[in-house]
């Protein structure tokens, strides 16, 4: 039997209608939602995603590719495309999922398989900085980027602990961040790669 999502937190209007990862793709299979429908399932809530300006759109696909340019074989780098965790279907700006896309032909990357998330933040920096850190890590997701557009810096998250994370280091766009893929995997991203050209 699947199980419901936890109540909604506190920074949640209530009477809103919840549901599963299971209910939630029903619904997609179903034709519910199509490609005008932007929205995504957060922490069992089927929410609008926020809307993305030019700086949000350079941002995200320069991410894109500064990370497939060092992203060894045995990853990819996938973009805005939907993680499955317990009750939410985030689709984070950037990931790096483990294996081939071919290899997610009849299920969505879980936390397992994912190495890295991304959001490009800038009318989204509370939703990314609140509701989306509270589900990577409670998920288990080990490394979080905050792309902060504000500031032009990168917020990197680690150590999940429950529903935050317990390090969180910022680099300035003259710095570079050091990424782990995994126990004998490093690649190095300079944050300067990742914004927009400055106004």
């Amino acid at each position: 039997m699947a199980t419901l999502p936890a109540p909604p937190p506190h920074d949640w209007p209530e009477g809103l209608w919840r549901m599963s990862v299971e209910r939630y793709h029903t619904l997609i299979d179903a034709g519910a939602f199509d490609d005008n429908d932007r929205v995504e399932l957060l922490e069992g809530l089927v929410v609008e995603k926020m809307p993305k300006n030019p700086d949000h759109r350079i941002a995200t696909r320069q991410t894109c590719d500064a990370l497939r340019d060092v992203t060894p074989s045995g990853w990819y780098v996938d973009e805005q495309s939907p993680i499955t965790t317990a009750n939410s279907e985030p689709e984070p700006d950037a990931s790096i999922i483990r294996g081939r896309t071919a290899d997610y032909r009849d299920r969505n990357p879980g936390p397992k398989d994912v190495a890295l998330v991304v959001e490009v933040a800038d009318s989204s920096l509370s939703r990314d900085r609140g509701m989306k850190l509270r589900i990577y890590a409670r998920a288990g997701i080990r490394i979080y980027w905050i792309l902060n557009l504000h500031t032009r810096a990168l917020e990197i998250y680690t150590n999940p602990q429950d529903d935050e994370y317990a390090t969180r280091q910022t680099l300035g766009e003259t710095e570079t961040a050091l990424l782990h893929l995994d126990a004998g995997t490093s690649v190095r991203v300079p944050v300067a790669q990742l914004l927009p050209p400055a106004r």
